[in-house]
């Protein structure tokens, strides 16, 4: 159903307030308003970004975040005070009462150090004890005690997690380790001789994030588009905090772009920042890891060798790229980390096994998030235009489609030999720009590789070797590329301007943002400023169509114009 405002006569948009608060608590922001920015600013700490179209921006107010504004202070009478403030019609009856019973539920638990490096529960509601004392999945961590529960340090997020899934959000007031300290500072000029300056939203991330350095600040998570610059608000945080830090990361490139971007853009030295992957183990005040090396072990029942690097140094911060990937083995860690601040960033908190509350109540709450088209708008990350061709199945693979299991649907569908004629055309189509080809099955990627005679990266490329072509692509002398899913996360290709995905992971949200990501970054060429072009090739009239419908949902609900064309193999695309 398409939103449609209707303005009073005779009332200018200047005199209009630019929130429409729904009985079903979503809020809809008006872009248009005069006072749109204050009204988002102001809501913020209690609503979650939804969607984020051209005109009418849509925020919801739940539970979760309900209880983040409750940890940083808010009472429901601010979230009421704030709503009337900015709503342009009369709130809807009943859906403020719910605030108070929600909010009030936060603190009614509190974490507290206790002796033996122990930690304790206080709980003075006796119904809420009996509660918990019921609760299976909380037995073997908590011990009863009269006025609450002793748990063990390294249980910490563990119980976090399990009582705000039963409606219970913790007000962990066990105090945080300093860890050791490190002069971190930013420079003004980058070592590649380049201006460095900090952008204003990057400023904005980092303060929510250090807080008012009490209790309740020090850890969160920033959610910020691809190409906006995640690693710097990261950077802008270890330099605020100042103290030994641990990275971890998706990949040993993304290794290395952090550690050439921490050289690059702060004064810390070479020795001072130290690479942990498969390929090197070495431990320095800034250290930087991948997810991998962190969460393998020699067997399912076998114990975790590398965890003991979370031991090694007196770790001040623990930085978390991607965070919605986290591996469970390293949710594990993460709980009994704590007492350590730590940051997650991320360009979209959506797990597709529904996991969000896992990293809000281990990580901690999200601190910042931007719609990507303000950035957009303002010139930070470039303007995308999305495109899906549809195109037929071969009638060869008809039958064949027609009597396979549904999942053996959806690969003969995605790896249609008739995209590759579309992709030669696309290449042909765009000689001037830098173009990653993206896809989720080796066998088709293999062969679009050799017959575009372009380099192809899979999981099982060297490092070395991936760094290699990804330098060449760099500096202009390979044009196209060909990507597995590996290239989905923290791979910066600043010069890629197009990516063309000829087969996804069964319409993932997260791998379109990732994927789409990969090529915001402002562009320029002979032409000037120059949009980023994403093509994705779907089989007509095939499950992959289904697949792709959800992946177009939630690129439209992030404000990018998506359309839709019909492939003909003699005159190529045509507008639907």
């Amino acid at each position: 159903m398409k939103l449609s405002m209707v303005y009073p006569k005779h009332t200018s948009m200047s005199n209009l307030k630019a929130l429409i608060v729904q009985s079903d608590r979503t809020l809809l922001l008006d872009v248009h308003c005069e006072g749109a920015e204050e009204a988002r600013q102001a809501i913020m700490p209690f609503a979650e970004l939804e969607k984020s179209p051209e005109h009418i921006h849509t925020y919801r107010i739940t539970p979760l975040s309900l209880w983040n504004a409750a940890s940083a202070g808010l009472m429901p009478q601010d979230v009421v005070k704030t709503l009337k403030k900015f709503s342009r019609y009369e709130i809807p009856e009943g859906i403020t009462e719910g605030f108070s019973l929600l909010m009030s539920r936060y603190g009614k638990i509190r974490m507290i150090a206790s002796d033996n490096d122990r930690l304790f529960l206080k709980i003075e509601d006796e119904a809420i004890r009996l509660e918990i004392n019921g609760t299976k999945a909380l037995e073997k961590y908590l011990s009863h005690a009269h006025d609450g529960f002793f748990l063990e340090l390294i249980d910490r997020g563990t119980v976090k997690r399990e009582l705000i899934r039963i409606g219970w959000p913790v007000q962990d007031e066990a105090p945080l380790i300093k860890g050791e300290d490190l002069e971190i500072k930013l420079r003004e000029t980058c070592l590649s001789g380049r201006p460095f300056s900090l952008r204003d939203y990057q400023m904005t991330a980092a303060r929510s994030v250090i807080g008012t350095g009490d209790q309740g600040s020090g850890y969160g998570v920033v959610v910020l588009p691809c190409g906006s610059g995640k690693t710097i608000a990261g950077m802008l945080i270890m330099s605020m905090l100042k103290t030994n830090t641990l990275i971890l990361t998706t990949n040993v490139a993304a290794v290395h772009q952090w550690i050439e971007e921490l050289l690059d853009k702060t004064e810390l030295t070479s020795e001072q920042i130290a690479e942990y992957t498969g390929d090197s183990k070495s431990v320095a005040p800034v250290t930087v890891a991948t997810y991998q090396i962190i969460s393998w072990r020699p067997n399912k029942e076998g114990e975790f060798p590398h965890f003991k690097l979370f031991r090694e140094r007196a770790w001040g911060l623990v930085i978390y790229d991607e965070v919605h990937l986290l591996p469970a083995p390293v949710f594990r860690v993460t709980a009994e980390l704590q007492a350590i601040r730590r940051l997650g960033l991320t360009a979209t908190l959506i797990r597709e096994d529904g996991e969000e509350d896992a990293v809000f109540s281990l990580v901690g709450p999200k601190r910042y998030d931007v719609p990507w088209k303000d950035l957009e708008n303002q010139g930070w990350i470039a303007e995308a235009l999305c495109t899906e061709i549809r195109l037929d199945m071969p009638h060869d693979l008809k039958i064949p489609y027609a009597s396979a299991s549904k999942r053996e649907k959806y690969r003969i569908a995605a790896e249609n030999p008739a995209k590759e004629n579309v992709v030669l055309q696309l290449i042909e189509n765009h000689p001037e720009d830098q173009i990653l080809v993206i896809g989720q099955y080796l066998t088709q990627l293999d062969s679009l590789a050799k017959i575009l005679n372009a380099p192809l990266i899979t999981g099982k490329t060297p490092n070395a070797e991936r760094e290699r072509i990804y330098t060449s692509f760099k500096k202009g002398e390979v044009r196209v590329i060909v990507v597995s899913k590996v290239a989905n996360f923290a791979i910066d290709l600043p010069d890629a301007s197009m990516a063309v995905q000829v087969s996804g992971s069964f319409g993932s949200r997260q791998e379109e943002a990732q994927r789409l990501g990969r090529i915001l970054r402002p562009k320029s060429s002979k032409r000037g400023l120059h949009n980023a072009l994403f093509y994705s090739l779907v089989s007509n009239h095939t499950s992959e169509e289904e697949f792709a419908a959800n992946r177009q949902k939630f690129l439209v609900e992030q404000g990018y114009r998506y359309s839709i064309q019909r492939w003909n193999p003699e005159q190529g695309a045509a507008n639907e």
